[in-house]
């Protein structure tokens, strides 16, 4: 009888483990996807200013701003299709028949 306790608590301090790095990693998903949209949002605002750079002939080559509007460009339509996988993948669980 003595064991079947020890192994409940034995138990309960495992789920109690687990949640809590459960919690540690929606954490770490939720700060790895805001800094990498933190990084989309950088790539536009510097796509932006290098525009203004050229428009006001403040010794900008157009290649540069060709190159920072292409690579601002490509973060902002991969961001878009994770997004669009993402939801697909949700709508497909939500479609699962338990």
């Amino acid at each position: 009888m003595i064991s079947k306790i020890t192994s409940a608590n034995q138990l309960v301090q495992n789920v109690n483990s687990i949640q809590k790095s459960s919690g540690d990693v929606h954490q770490q998903f939720s700060s790895y996807l805001k800094n990498a949209i933190n990084e989309v949002n950088n790539s536009q605002v510097a796509s932006n200013q290098i525009t203004t750079k050229l428009v006001n002939n403040e010794g900008v080559e157009l290649h540069d701003v060709l190159i920072a509007q292409q690579k601002a460009s490509v973060a902002m339509q991969l961001t878009m299709e994770v997004r669009n996988k993402g939801v697909e993948a949700y709508q497909e669980i939500m479609r699962m028949q338990v």
